[in-house]
This record gives structure tokens, C-alpha cells and sequence, in this order.
């Protein structure tokens, strides 16, 4: 069981209004509701503060976060964009109905609750000013995450989360994560891939996103159709069955007649499929040509690919049945 608290909040009764976490909010519960292809993800909860008359008040977003992550499951995830505020004796983020910032619900008590969760992993996901501050510790030395938990941040906490067209600039980033710009080759989005995704779009100079986490492996936060299928992924260790391998080619490998001069041999329909899958792994960089300039010179010109690095990763988890 997979479940999600989604919160955006624009409207304030005490504080400036904000004008794009209801759609982000909106944004993420539609990629997380669903896997790519329709398969349920996650049982999401949507709280939006739109106006006075739809606030998300403090005691009802504390007890939302409480009961989020009192359940027993393989997913807990929290999600919120709204106002957030700093100040000497931590963080916190703003209800609806907060009239200053330290009456909002404090990072540390999220991180109490994530702490104490009898889910097996635990996500908290914060587009709100100075949200880095979540997880930290006034001792250095003392791990404030417990095993299974991963926080994913907007911004450091001396910095604000910008909005752009209407979206959070962060969230925007997230949502095209989810959407497969961060997926691996077989499909799966992670916390890690989501926040390399994101941090490699923000220059030095805009808002920095924050990763901690404490977990021994990622969990797949959303599944997308894969851009090769597994099984052609797979025999990728039949190919190269040692690193370092060079894969010979020849002329029967290319499928096309043109192109070939007098006495070449013919295509064979064996070689011409297995050149197939051999041009897919080289259009997602797991291969290259060797001394030569495109696999159609390789395969003409009776030469060799090999793995790059990517494919040698790929390769190793083939050979140990991780894929």
C-alpha cells in the first residue's frame, strides 16, 4: 500500500496570498494517483486552500500529517507548497489560518511523526521557503533521519521558493521528473534521479533544492514505460558477456541492400535483429561504435561497438539478474 497527503495552499487569512501551490498541489496528485499506462500508484489526499471559505487550517493539516504517516505501508509521502518561515529555533509551514509564521506546523514535529512511522519508507517533499531546514540538527553529530525516511526540498533554508507562471519552479521540475525525464532505463523514478533531475536544471544562482535521506535502497516512487524493452535490456550480458568486450560486426548485421558495394555479403535476418537491439542500446548511450563514425560504418565497414560506462553498469546488473 502506497498513500500521499498532497497540500497546496494559496489563500492566507494573516499573510501574503500565494498564487501557484493549488496547481502544483493539482499537478502532483494526478502524476502520483497513476503509473504511466493506468496501473493505480498511490491513494492520494488532496487539501487545497483556495479561498476563505476552503482553508486548510492548522489542527486539520497536523492531524492529516499525524495520520499520514501513523499508517503501516511501503509508502508514506508528504507533499506541501505554501508559505514557509525560519527563525532561530527552527522551521515551519503555514496553515490557511496561521497569523505569523512560528503558529504554523513545525519541521520538527513532521520529522517526529516521519520518525515514528511504521511505514517502511517515508518521503516529505517541502516547496516552501527555507524548507531545507527540515532534518536538521543542532548536533552535528546526531543522525536526525531515521532509517527509511528521504527529504526533498525546494530550496535551502536560507533561501525562498520561486514561482513562475503560475508554478512553483521546484514543483514544475518534480512533476516533469515524474512524468519520465528522471526515469532509468527500466522505468522507475526515484527520489535520487527526481533530485539529480532537478538540481542539474537550477543554475549556481537560483534557488538550491535540498536531499537528505537514510534509506539502504531507493524506492520507485512512480513506474513509466520503459525506453527499451526488459528483455532486450536483459541481453545485454549475452552480448558483451565480459567488460571490456567488443561486439564484431560485419555487413549481414545491416538489414538495408543500399549502400553496399559488389561481392558484399547479404543480410541475415539472425545478425539484422540482434543489430536491431544493438542500435537501440546505442541510442540511449549504453554503447559506441569503435573507430567508426555511426553503427551503419561499424557493421559496412566490419567493425566492433563496446559498452560505455552507462552500459557497463547495465551490463552488471544483467549478468546478476538485477533487471
Amino acid at each position: 500500500m502506497r498513500a500521499a497527503l498532497i497540500v497546496g495552499i494559496d489563500y492566507y487569512k494573516h499573510v501574503t496570498p500565494l498564487f501557484g501551490c493549488v496547481n502544483d498541489a493539482h499537478s502532483v496528485n494526478a502524476i502520483l494517483e497513476r503509473d504511466d499506462g493506468g496501473s493505480l500508484n498511490f491513494d492520494c489526499n488532496l487539501l487545497t486552500g483556495t479561498g476563505p471559505n476552503k482553508l486548510i487550517q492548522k489542527n486539520e493539516l497536523k492531524d492529516s500529517i499525524e495520520d499520514l504517516f501513523k499508517k503501516d505501508m511501503d509508502v508514506a509521502l508528504f507533499y506541501f507548497a505554501g508559505h514557509g518561515y525560519i527563525e532561530s529555533s527552527g522551521g515551519y509551514i503555514i496553515a490557511s489560518d496561521s497569523d505569523r509564521g512560528d503558529n504554523g506546523i513545525s519541521l520538527s514535529d513532521i520529522l517526529t511523526y516521519a520518525n515514528n512511522s511504521p511505514a517502511k519508507n517515508k518521503i516529505i517533499i517541502l516547496d516552501s521557503c527555507h524548507s531545507g531546514k527540515m532534518g536538521d540538527s543542532p548536533d552535528k553529530d546526531i543522525a536526525n533521519l531515521a532509517e527509511g525516511i528521504t527529504v526533498l526540498t525546494a530550496s535551502s533554508k536560507d533561501q525562498y521558493a520561486s514561482e513562475e507562471n503560475g508554478r512553483g519552479v521546484f514543483t514544475s521540475l518534480l512533476v516533469d521528473a515524474l512524468y519520465g525525464s528522471a526515469a532509468n532505463l527500466t522505468g522507475d523514478v526515484t527520489p535520487g534521479s527526481i533530485y539529480a533531475h532537478i538540481d542539474q536544471s537550477l543554475g549556481a544562482w537560483e534557488q538550491r533544492p535540498v536531499f537528505k535521506t537514510n534509506v539502504k535502497q531507493f524506492v520507485s516512487l512512480r513506474k513509466v514505460s520503459p525506453r527499451i524493452s526488459t528483455n532486450d535490456l536483459r541481453r545485454i550480458a549475452e552480448f558483451f558477456p565480459v567488460p571490456g568486450f567488443e561486439y564484431s560486426l560485419d555487413p549481414t548485421y545491416e538489414p538495408e541492400e543500399k549502400g553496399r558495394d559488389e561481392g558484399m555479403p547479404s543480410p541475415i535476418t539472425e545478425n539484422t535483429e540482434v543489430f536491431a537491439i544493438l542500435q537501440q542500446y546505442n541510442r540511449l548511450n549504453l554503447l559506441v561504435p569503435v573507430n567508426a563514425k555511426h553503427m551503419w560504418n561499424a557493421a559496412m565497414e566490419s567493425k566492433s561497438c563496446k559498452l560505455t560506462a552507462l552500459g557497463e553498469h547495465y551490463r552488471r546488473l544483467a549478468e546478476k539478474k538485477r533487471i
